[in-house]
């Protein structure tokens, strides 16, 4: 009776184990048919892609020549200034189909740049999707929001304190703490809009470049010393300049962000503007905007280049002048120039595109009062 019972339970034991390895063979043979059909469609996706990614690029190149084709015959006096216009609205609403849609993933890649390379080597950060793509974008902006606040609060606080508690004198770890953060600020957004560019993003080479400039010069700052001057004032002058520049540098970008991303919506609902567009020191704003953030540029530039000026004058005239000094000063006046330039050349583009809708607005009014006076004259 107890040897039927082992001998039963044995039986159990072996169904069990074979349905078990039964299942298990079943399962591989369908994760194996699975695998088959994904490849296969994979396949096929890659195939219709390459398809449709050739075709991308012929548009692309269509459109191109199309845009010279209108820009010669414009200079030519072939066909009227009115009629180039339009084309050149209708060839830019094809541009952003082109690159601001589902086509843009079709379209080849830019190369990571050399700041990209330098920090994640060849590793691909372009978005698939063009969700993908917004979210960088819009995290983008939402870190610039949130530093914008951490840039102009730091150095209110170091100065207030330096007034308050320190004496008139920094100690050299809060001032070292600031300069560490801002060399993560300014990699990060270098770094944030490299990868926008890489996605598609419409970010003048400038202001890369001026982040490139602000990280060395935070790295510099870093191995400054700031003590040890009998004339404690005297040394930190140059730092007590930069902060309060830093603040007017916070307020500029609250100006920024706050009247210029609206100029920017409207500009993407005009068609004007790439959805992977960013707003970045002066691309946008209205006329009454513009009477407000202009003079906060041209005034920090001027600033900024004084403060460098200041630095290289203090590195000639101290005995004891550190090698930090000239290089900063340097920096500065290189991107206070750079800005300074840029700037114009945003007024300039701003000037013609007003003459260009002023031109316009007279063609389209000359041209309706020819038709008013054609239909009185076959009326009469």
């Amino acid at each position: 009776m107890g040897s039927d019972g082992g001998l039963s339970a044995d039986a159990e034991v072996i169904s069990a184990v074979d349905s078990v390895l039964d299942d298990v063979a079943k399962l591989v043979k369908e994760c194996s048919a699975f695998q088959e059909a994904v490849s296969s469609h994979s396949s096929r996706l890659q195939s219709e892609s390459d398809v449709l990614s050739k075709q991308a690029v012929e548009l692309v190149a269509s459109m191109k020549q199309l845009q010279a084709e209108v820009y010669a015959a414009s200079e030519k006096k072939d066909i009227s200034h009115g009629v180039a216009e339009k084309l050149m609205d209708e060839l830019s609403k094809v541009r952003t189909m082109l690159y601001d849609g589902d086509v843009a993933p079709l379209l080849p890649a830019k190369a990571n740049g050399f700041f990209l390379r330098a920090l994640l080597g060849p590793a691909n950060v372009r978005a698939a999707r063009k969700d993908g793509r917004y979210k960088v974008k819009e995290e983008y902006n939402a870190y610039r929001d949130n530093t914008t606040i951490i840039f102009l609060v730091f150095p209110i606080v170091l100065l207030a304190l330096k007034k308050k508690l320190w004496n008139e004198c920094f100690p050299a770890l809060p001032v070292q703490i600031y300069q560490a953060w801002l060399l993560l600020f300014y990699t990060s957004l270098a770094m944030r809009e490299n990868i926008l560019r890489v996605n598609g993003s419409d970010i003048r080479p400038w202001w890369v470049y001026h982040h490139y400039l602000a990280i060395a010069m935070a790295l510099v700052s870093l191995t400054w010393g700031i003590q040890g001057h009998p004339d404690c004032s005297r040394k930190q002058h140059g730092v007590e300049l930069f902060l309060e520049w830093a603040v007017m540098q916070g307020v500029a970008m609250l100006l920024q962000n706050r009247y210029q991303r609206q100029r920017l919506y409207t500009r993407i609902a005009l068609g004007k503007a790439g959805r992977m567009d960013v707003v970045w020191g002066e691309t946008s704003g209205v006329k009454g905007q513009l009477w407000i953030l202009y003079p906060v540029l041209f005034t920090l530039q001027v600033f900024q280049c004084y403060i460098g000026g200041l630095l290289l004058r203090t590195a000639v005239v101290e005995d004891d002048c550190e090698w930090q000094m000239v290089v900063c000063g340097l920096l500065l006046i290189a991107m206070a120039f750079g800005n300074f330039f840029n700037t114009i050349a945003t007024l300039v583009a701003k000037a013609k595109i007003k003459a260009k809708m002023k031109k316009m607005k007279h063609v389209a009014k000359n041209t309706l009062q020819e038709k008013v006076q054609k239909q009185k004259a076959a009326s009469t």
